[in-house]
């Protein structure tokens, strides 16, 4: 059954995703060429270092944002390529897109006067600097050991923005993306667990796949079995939802996604993307074995 979901699966990305997306398949399935990568991924790359170009597909903004260029570097990190030019060149970027504070905005008025989905707009002409996406991209270049003058204001902009009372996925995990890799290790170590026992008492994982909305599963918050959160649920759980989302595999081989597209073309971009996800994380839980 599950070589099954995976031929499906292939043929949903050969047919379906982005070129660059094709190329990481080929990576982590094919032994394909890392380099293909790093070539499709320097197209959305930018003159000023940044990333854009609808590089995460909910923003058509050509223009770079702190958004895309997280993008990027979850993939350089997934391709284990975070040594790449592209990562300090990005860096010079974050200096000047950062608030005084240190941080990096969610979103920027920019994008306003390009397609966007609604939750990438914004009507303040200054947004304020945000945990989404600043925790995720000065976690990853912590783990990678990569040494940039940004980091020495974004460092304590995470530990300022720290909050773990939060109640919002896309907030909690650029939280714990920084938290991993923290200079601070017992203090890191203690608000992980403070997160973890409030996403338990917030019922903030929904464990049926059949409901509607914008909810998040276990393999959402525990990707791979060596994720932090993880510890959260009992193997049989996980199992569960294992399950549960490969029964959700479509017809033509990809998999949904549970949020409004901006167009058929956008959906099909995320559709790719998610498909990758979600072959990545039944390989990591070594259900297509």
């Amino acid at each position: 059954m599950n070589q099954k979901v995976f031929e499906k699966a292939a043929n949903f990305i050969w047919l379906n995703a982005r070129l660059l997306e094709r190329y990481r398949f080929s990576y982590h399935f094919h032994h394909g060429s890392k380099s293909a990568v790093l070539t499709s991924l320097k197209a959305y790359q930018n003159p000023d270092g940044g990333f854009g170009n609808a590089l995460e597909p909910d923003k058509r903004y050509p223009g770079s944002n702190a958004m895309d260029v997280m993008t990027a570097f979850y993939i350089l990190d997934e391709i284990n390529a975070m040594d790449d030019p592209m990562v300090r060149e990005a860096c010079d970027f974050l200096v000047s897109a950062s608030t005084p504070e240190g941080g990096l905005p969610f979103t920027i008025p920019q994008i306003n006067s390009y397609p966007h989905s609604p939750w990438m707009g914004t009507d303040d002409p200054y947004p304020p600097a945000s945990i989404n996406p600043t925790g995720d991209l000065v976690g990853l270049l912590l783990k990678h050991n990569v040494v940039h003058p940004w980091l020495e204001k974004a460092v304590p902009f995470c530990w300022q923005a720290q909050d773990s009372t939060r109640d919002g996925f896309h907030d909690i995990m650029p939280a714990i993306e920084f938290l991993k890799y923290a200079p601070n290790r017992p203090l890191a170590e203690k608000m992980i667990g403070e997160i973890k026992q409030n996403i338990l008492i917030k019922k903030l994982v929904n464990f049926d796949r059949k409901t509607e909305g914008y909810l998040k599963f276990p393999l959402d918050w525990a990707p791979s079995p060596n994720h932090v959160f993880r510890s959260l649920f009992s193997d049989q759980k996980i199992k569960n939802d294992l399950d549960a989302l490969v029964a959700m595999q479509q017809d033509d081989g990809g998999w949904p996604i549970n949020w409004p597209p901006l167009s058929k073309a956008v959906e099909m971009e995320w559709r790719g993307i998610r498909t990758l996800q979600i072959l990545l994380t039944l390989r990591a839980y070594q259900y297509l074995s």
